[in-house]
């Protein structure tokens, strides 16, 4: 693998890093401004609303320079957001960093895939995705519980300071490992556009919001779920979230290595398990020891979707995969607050707290049946092509026959 590999992964480590580490800082931050918990939950609102908006309006306007040039202005624009919220005066202030943190995140680890991908041999694109987002799984691990820790003993402001410092670093890296690509001909935001035109390109985009929603519907309650029903100290929490995040790595690099030999296999396989022990969470979240195997299974399986899904969008995007792979980023987002939002609706519907984990199971159920219609609209093509391709008309059969 190459070496700029590595420098996408660090910039991912601090996006993913600045994504989840507000979560644990929720009431510092709330204490700090005199605001409440549910107010102070903007600035993880906020943040996936502008991914979910950032992905495409930033892909759109870096049509005109080069692939590591928007790379290096998105990091740029990182630094600049977590700068922003470390130093601000008032919550608004911090709201707006959080903002403009965000609408570098699609578009970076969207572009980022392309990249990687143009990196290595045609047989190792799969894999090359996955270890940029290595960074983002081993965020979960060492950066979102590092980062929670100093924010709590030191102070929250440092550690934005110290997901800044994290951006300037990936901002050299890029600079100085990714490879200048020329910008692709021809390719004008017309062409990115009509990618959106491919049902395959918006099944996979589809499967991305329902497969990786459903990880989030259990994940989202995990607190209340750990602490009210497996019997855990709030204290304990943070480390379940570690177990989650070494999940994340494991399923993150198994899915790159398989979807290069065999992608859809590879889906069926995730989403169908993924479905299988979100149900069964219902049961072993009664357990501790059980609770704590499962939550370990629903990050692996969960993202060894990822490198496969983002895998799929840039191979039915080919000519144009930017604009659609960074799209699809956006979709992960989309998933988390749906999810998140269908979770809320079945607790406060008095279900319980293990409620959004069958959530969680329909979501990823009804991503494996998009992933097989996906693969028998592929088949139906590829065979109706075939016949085309070989079809002889009959009067030329006749005339043969004759001679």
């Amino acid at each position: 693998m190459p070496l700029a590999l590595l420098a996408l992964a660090i910039g991912a480590f601090g996006i993913g890093t600045t994504e989840f580490v507000i979560m644990g800082l929720l009431p510092e931050v709330a204490a700090d401004f005199q605001v409440s918990i549910p107010t102070a939950g903007f600035l993880v609102t906020g943040y996936a609303l502008g991914v979910v908006l950032g992905a495409p309006l930033m892909t759109v306007l870096g049509t005109r320079v080069t692939r590591k040039r928007m790379l290096m202005l998105l990091m740029g624009l990182f630094i600049l957001g977590n700068a922003v919220s470390a130093v601000a005066p008032v919550f608004g202030v911090m709201l707006a960093g959080r903002v403009i943190a965000s609408l570098a995140h699609g578009a970076f680890f969207g572009i980022g895939s392309v990249v990687a991908a143009d990196l290595v041999a045609p047989q190792k694109k799969a894999g090359a995705i996955a270890t940029m987002f290595t960074g983002l799984t081993v965020a979960n691990v060492v950066g979102v519980p590092l980062g929670t820790y100093i924010g709590q003993s030191v102070g929250w402001r440092t550690t934005f300071f110290i997901v800044a410092a994290l951006g300037v670093v990936g901002l050299l890296g890029v600079a100085k490992l990714v490879p200048e690509q020329p910008r692709a001909e021809g390719v004008r935001l017309r062409h990115e556009l009509a990618a959106f035109r491919n049902v395959q390109v918006l099944l996979a985009m589809a499967m991305t919001v329902l497969g990786f929603g459903g990880v989030f519907a259990a994940i989202t309650y995990i607190t209340p779920m750990m602490t009210e029903i497996a019997g855990y100290s709030a204290s304990s929490v943070t480390w379940l979230l570690v177990l989650f995040g070494l999940g994340m790595v494991g399923g993150n690099l198994l899915g790159g290595k398989f979807a290069d030999r065999h992608l859809m296999p590879m889906l069926y396989i995730s989403l169908g398990a993924l479905a299988v022990v979100l149900s069964l969470f219902t049961l072993t979240a009664h357990n501790k020891f059980a609770a704590a195997v499962t939550i370990v299974l629903i990050g692996g399986l969960g993202f060894a979707t990822v490198p496969p899904l983002q895998k799929r969008v840039l191979d039915q995007a080919a000519g144009a995969p930017t604009l659609a792979s960074a799209v699809n980023i956006g979709a992960f987002n989309l998933g988390n607050a749906l999810s998140a939002w269908l979770g809320g609706i079945v607790i406060a519907a008095g279900l319980g707290y293990t409620a959004p984990n069958w959530v969680g199971a329909v979501l990823a159920a009804s991503a494996l049946a998009l992933a097989v219609l996906s693969s028998g609209l592929e088949r139906r093509t590829v065979t109706h092509s075939g016949r085309v391709a070989g079809h002889v008309p009959e009067p030329v059969v006749a005339a043969e026959a004759r001679r």
